[in-house]
């Protein structure tokens, strides 16, 4: 991590860009009583790889071997990984999954002070997820819509539950709702009678 001053924000990050040799930077900025603003800088690259190295080690605890396939997208770091055990590292219904993408954010946030958007992934398992439940989203509303009796699904994080909402925006016949305090929140397919 380096840290630069300018008189405006634009030249602490011109010269953070300069000294790191990359225009893709994560950085946090302070302004000081001059009006002038300090930058503590990290590359996008540097910032994925220490994020590699730190999940290693988790994971090594664990008794987990470990590839990472990582790229940058719209300021996005999106992380696949690839293990001895997939299934642990995952967890029931993505919670140890979930759990680690926590716990890289805080460590991200506590040893640099940013807070860029980060993603973990297991050998595409939230593509997966996502198209599991776009899937079972259209086969209840279908039966929704066809008997006129109200679905509940299963209990769903924020995440999977507005994909479910989102599939059925446009579906004819059904309206969702989310009910439920965390965790135990889910989504209601109701038919909507239009007689």
């Amino acid at each position: 991590m380096i840290e630069t001053k300018g008189k405006t924000l634009l030249e602490a990050l011109e010269e953070a860009k300069n000294i790191l040799g990359t225009e893709n930077i994560v950085y946090s900025k302070t302004k000081e009583d001059d009006n002038s603003f300090n930058i503590k800088a990290i590359s996008f690259n540097q910032l994925v790889e220490d994020i590699e190295n730190y999940l290693s080690d988790v994971l090594e605890h664990l008794g987990l071997l470990v590839n990472f396939e990582s790229n940058v997208r719209e300021e996005t770091i999106n992380i696949t990984m690839y293990s001895n055990n997939n299934p642990i590292l995952i967890g029931k219904n993505g919670q140890t999954l979930k759990a680690l993408e926590t716990l890289v954010k805080n460590k991200v946030k506590l040893d640099w002070g940013f807070s860029p958007k980060i993603i973990l992934d297991v050998e595409n398992y939230k593509e997966r997820r996502i198209d599991n439940l776009e899937r079972l989203a259209i086969k209840v509303a279908k039966e929704v819509r066809a008997t006129k009796v109200d679905a509940e699904l299963e209990n769903m994080n924020s995440f999977e539950r507005r994909i479910i909402h989102n599939k059925l925006t446009n579906f004819k016949g059904v309206a969702t709702e989310s009910v439920g305090v965390e965790p135990n929140r889910h989504v209601v397919i109701k038919s909507v009678d239009k007689e």
